[in-house]
C-alpha cells in the first residue's frame, strides 16, 4: 500500500466499530480521505478508488452549488471493468457505508425486458427507496432510544405495581381523571417490594400517608428492575395483530409497487385484533420498547427525508452489467438483452418512479455498473446507455503479492478473521509468514489452472486449509496452532497436485 501524504484538511476522527466515518465528518472528507478510508479494506486498485472518491465529493460540492444550476449537474456514472474478485463489488459496497447513503446492489442479469420472466427495472429503485427508510427510521430509533427506555420503564412499572382505587398519581401521569369513574371501587391495599415481586396487603382506609407509601414502594421495585432482579417476573400485556395478506396477492409483472400498495390498503382497511398475553418481563420491555418507539418516531417525516435521501444520495449497484451486452441486430436472447438495456435506459438518465412511499426522480441518483467483460465490450451496449456512464475505469487482475497483502493488511482480513474465530474456543491461531506467501501462491496457481475467480480463491483455500483443524477445535483446548509453510504443504499439496481431487477446493 502506497504511503500518502497528509492532507491539508483536519484529521479526520476515528471510524466507527463497524468501518464507516462519523457523520460530522461527511463534509471534511476529500478525495484523498475517502482514497485512505478504502485502502483500509481493498487492496490495490489505486484507479477505480480515485475514480469514485471524486464521484462522491462531486455529490457534496454540487450540494453547495448555486439552486438554479444545482439541477443542471449530473452524477459521475461510472462503470467498473474487471475479472470478478479483484474488488469491484467492495469499493462500491464501503464507499456507500463511508458517505452514510442509500446502497442498493442488484444483478444487471435478472431485469428483462417488458413481456420476459423477471423482475421490472423500476423494482431497484423501490427496493433503494426501502433501504432509505430503513435507514432514516433507525437513526431516528436512535435518538429517541433514551426516551423511550424511560417510557418503557414506568409501563413495566405500572403492570407491576397496580394502581389503586383513589391513588393520586393517575392525575399527575396524565391520565384521564374521568377513567377513574369508570373503574370499580377496590379496596386500599398496601404493596411491599421484594426480589419475588410486588406482595399487596390490606391496608386500613384510616392510616395516612397511602400516595407516599405507594410512592415509596415504586422506587423500590423500579430499583429491583434496573438491577435486573425482576427479569423472570410475568405481567400482561396488550399486543396489536395485524392480518397479513401478503400471501394472498398475486403478483402482476411489471405492477411490482402498485400490487405492494394495495395489499398495505387492505391491512389498513381490516381491523385490528388486541390480544392479551403474559409474558415474562424481558419480553415485556422489548415489546413495549418497540411500541414506544412507533409512538415516538414520525413515520411521515421518515419517508420525506429518506425520500430526498435517495434522490440526492441514493447509489445502486449494478453489477453483471456485460450479461447483458451483446452484438446488436441478432436475434433470440441478444433481443431480450438490448430490450433489456433500454428499459434501463430511462432510469438511468433521469425519471420518476412510482414507490408505496411516493414519487421518487432518479435524475441525480449515482449509477456504478461493474462487469468483467470477457465476452463482450462496453462498446457492446446500446450508444444511448454507454453515454449514461461516461467514466470507465480498468481493475487490474490481482498478483500474489496482491493476495498477501489481502490476506494480511485490510481491517476484515481472513488472518484475522480466522484468529478472532478460534480464539472463542480457548486456542491460539498463528500464522507465519512463510505460510502465509505458501496459501498465496496456491491461491495464484489454483486460479491460473481453473477459473479465475480472483481474491475469492482465498476464502476456498483457506477453508479447506483449516478444515480439520477447525473440526477438532473444541476438544483442543488452550493449544496454539501454528500455520507455517510445511503445515499449509501438508494440508493442500496433495488436493493440488491431484487432478481428480482439485475440484473439491473450489
Amino acid at each position: 500500500m502506497s504511503s500518502l501524504p497528509a492532507p491539508a484538511d483536519p484529521t479526520p476522527p476515528e471510524s466507527a466499530p463497524d468501518g464507516t466515518a462519523p457523520q460530522a465528518w461527511l463534509e471534511e472528507l476529500t478525495p484523498r480521505q475517502i482514497v485512505a478510508e478504502l485502502d483500509k479494506y481493498i487492496v490495490g486498485q489505486d484507479n477505480a478508488k480515485k475514480a469514485v472518491a471524486i464521484a462522491l465529493r462531486n455529490r457534496w460540492r454540487r450540494q453547495r452549488v448555486a439552486d438554479d444550476l444545482r439541477d443542471e449537474i449530473m452524477p459521475n456514472n461510472l462503470i467498473l471493468i474487471g475479472p470478478t474478485g479483484v474488488g469491484k463489488t467492495e469499493i462500491a459496497r464501503r464507499l456507500a457505508r463511508l458517505a452514510g447513503a442509500p446502497f442498493v446492489k442488484v444483478e444487471a442479469s435478472k431485469f428483462t425486458e417488458v413481456g420476459y420472466v423477471g423482475r421490472d427495472v423500476e423494482s431497484m429503485v423501490r427496493d433503494l427507496v426501502d433501504v432509505a427508510v430503513n435507514m432514516v427510521r433507525a437513526e431516528r430509533e436512535d435518538d429517541v432510544a433514551e426516551v423511550a427506555d424511560a417510557r418503557v420503564e414506568d409501563r413495566l412499572l405500572d403492570l407491576l405495581l397496580p394502581a389503586s382505587a383513589e391513588g393520586g398519581e393517575d392525575a399527575e401521569k396524565g391520565k384521564d381523571p374521568e377513567a377513574k369513574v369508570k373503574e370499580e371501587p377496590r379496596t386500599h391495599q398496601l404493596f411491599v417490594a421484594g426480589p419475588t415481586g410486588v406482595e399487596p396487603r390490606p391496608l386500613a382506609s384510616d392510616i395516612p400517608d397511602l400516595p407516599g407509601r405507594r410512592s415509596r414502594t415504586r422506587e423500590k421495585l423500579r430499583a429491583l428492575l434496573r438491577d435486573g432482579k425482576l427479569e423472570d417476573r410475568e405481567v400482561e400485556v396488550e399486543i396489536t395483530q395485524t392480518s397479513n395478506l401478503e400471501g394472498m396477492m398475486v403478483p402482476m409483472g411489471g405492477m411490482e409497487g402498485m400490487d405492494y400498495n394495495f395489499t398495505e390498503m387492505l391491512q389498513d382497511m381490516l381491523p385490528k385484533k388486541t390480544k392479551r398475553r403474559k409474558v415474562s418481563v424481558a419480553e415485556a420491555r422489548r415489546i413495549l420498547f418497540q411500541d414506544e418507539l412507533d409512538r415516538l418516531v414520525d413515520m411521515d417525516e421518515v419517508v420525506n427525508e429518506a425520500l430526498e435521501r435517495t434522490e440526492d444520495m441514493g447509489m445502486i449497484f449494478l453489477d453483471e452489467i456485460d450479461k447483458i451486452a451483446g452484438e446488436r441486430g441478432g436475434v433470440g436472447p441478444d433481443v431480450s438483452r438490448e430490450g433489456v438495456q433500454r428499459d434501463l435506459l430511462p432510469i438511468v438518465e433521469g425519471s420518476t418512479v412510482t414507490t408505496k412511499y411516493g414519487v421518487v426522480r432518479t435524475d441525480h441518483v449515482l449509477f456504478i455498473a461493474a462487469g468483467a467483460f470477457h465476452v463482450s465490450r462496453p462498446s457492446d451496449l446500446i450508444p444511448e446507455l454507454q453515454g449514461r456512464f461516461p467514466i470507465r475505469v480498468e481493475l487490474t487482475s490481482l498478483t500474489e503479492k496482491d493476495f498477501v497483502r489481502i490476506l494480511k493488511e485490510p481491517e476484515n482480513a481472513l488472518l484475522k478473521q480466522y484468529t478472532a474465530l478460534v480464539a472463542t474456543e480457548g486456542a491460539t491461531l498463528v500464522f507465519e509468514d512463510d505460510g502465509v506467501d505458501e496459501i498465496a501462491r496456491i491461491a495464484m496457481q489454483l486460479n491460473e489452472r481453473m477459473e479465475n475467480i480472483g481474491a475469492r480463491r482465498l476464502q476456498t483455500v483457506m477453508t479447506t486449509l483449516l478444515e480439520e483443524a477447525l473440526f477438532e477445535l473444541p476438544e483442543w483446548g488452550a493449544k496454539a496452532l501454528r500455520v507455517d509453510k510445511e503445515f499449509v504443504r501438508l494440508h493442500l499439496e496433495a488436493i493440488v497436485e491431484d487432478e481428480d481431487l482439485r475440484r473439491y477446493i473450489l
